[in-house]
Parts: structure tokens; sequence; C-alpha cells
């Protein structure tokens, strides 16, 4: 019988190429933080843009004193226990750890990879604090109470984030730091409305899990129909 033939050299170990190993892309640099008094400018032009974007700048009469003197009015109560406001800001350098004084609170950050570099036409208007801080979208919410669970939730009035920021994971990273401060201190549930027609919404919602109750449907009493209502000699 022949011999077996001998196996085969191995094969020589590829040599590794370091810059293989290097992260490919342009990273971003997020954070989400409380706003405060001083970023009523910059909120006040987001739900701008957003009452545009939403088709409804007939309805959109809040000013920069107006909002100032209601989400921040003076001896304000603490964060989540009113109205609350979280600041989407991106830069191209890493954010310094700041401190917030919030004993329930702290400033998330994130980087993002992306492919291709983000072009913001508006960066100047709505440069924060830093050199390259911008500030690219807020969410606005404030706890409400469900008497069927017996406990406290938060409501998102409105989540935005501008256009050149959206399809990159921020309006995700707002709702899912709102879902992480509600699920801290025990709330059950958070809730929002959204536009039947925005379609791109409803199925980011959905594949985020979130539940469309088809069978509700938002009541309104505000203007002239307010105060008749309010003068009805009950």
């Amino acid at each position: 019988m022949a011999a077996a033939a001998p196996p085969p050299p191995p094969s020589p170990t590829p040599a590794v190429i370091y810059e293989d190993l290097l992260p490919t892309g342009y990273n971003v640099f997020s954070r989400i933080r409380l706003a405060t008094i001083v970023d009523v400018p910059h909120i006040h032009k987001l739900i701008h843009q957003m009452a545009v974007f939403e088709r409804l700048t007939h309805l959109f009469s809040a000013t920069e004193s107006s909002l100032s003197s209601t989400l921040f009015p003076e001896n304000s109560p603490p964060p989540f226990t009113s109205f609350t406001v979280f600041l989407l800001e991106v830069s191209q350098t890493p954010f310094p750890l700041i401190d917030q004084n919030y004993p329930n609170f702290s400033p998330i950050h994130k980087t993002v990879n992306l492919d291709l570099p983000i072009t913001d036409p508006q960066a100047e208007t709505f440069r924060s604090c830093g050199n390259d801080v911008v500030v690219a979208g807020f969410v606005l919410f404030f706890p409400n109470y469900s008497s069927f669970l017996a406990k406290p939730g938060f409501y998102v009035e409105d989540i935005f984030v501008r256009e050149c920021y959206r399809r990159k994971g921020f309006g995700k990273m707002l709702l899912s730091a709102v879902a992480a401060q509600a699920a801290k201190m025990g709330y059950g549930r958070v809730e929002w409305v959204v536009l039947d027609w925005n379609v791109n919404a409803i199925k980011f919602y959905e594949e985020m899990g979130a539940q469309i109750m088809q069978e509700w449907r938002v009541c309104r009493l505000t203007g002239d129909a307010l105060q008749a209502f309010a003068n009805i000699n009950i």
C-alpha cells in the first residue's frame, strides 16, 4: 500500500494591516442634556421648524418670552416634576463632562459613526456652548398619570430632530432618554401622539415597540371654544 501523501504546509498568516482596524467614516459626538432658560432661543427656533414640518404654522404663536415664563418660571420646580426639555447637541469633538447638579439625571453621551459627514447649513444659527457644538433637536415632556396602572408616566408633547440630522438614530436617542428616565423613576409608561400622514414616524415608533392606539382620538378645547365652554352656566 502506498504511503499517504504528507499534508500540505500551513498557509502563511496574512499580515495585519493596522489601518483596517481603525474605524471608518465620520464620528459625530452627541450629548443629551437638560435644557435651561439660556437655551430658549434655540428651543423657540426648533418649535417653529417643527410647526413648518407638520404644516401647522397657522397654530404657532409661541414667543421666546412666553416659552421662558412657562418652561422656566421663577422658582422652577425640579426637572421631571413639570415641563422638562432634553436638548440634543452634536459636535465634531468629544464633549467635556459637565455637572448639571441634578441628582437623578446626568447628560447622556454617545458617539455615532456615519459613512458621510453631515452638512448643516444652519450650524451658525444653532451654535450652542463651545466652538463647534450645534443643537440638533429636542424633546419636551411632562408627567401625567394612569389611573388604570395607578402610576405616573411621561407625556411627550414634542420631539423634533432637524432635517440634516434625521435618519441617523438621534430621534431614537431622544425617546430612549425619556423612556430611561421613566423606568428609573418607576413610572408606568410614556405616551405621545403622531400625525396620521407621517408614515415614516409611525413605522419608526412601531419598530421600537410602541403601540399605535387606533381606537383612540385626541380631543381638544382651545381658543374661542375653550372660552365659550368655560362660560357655560353649570
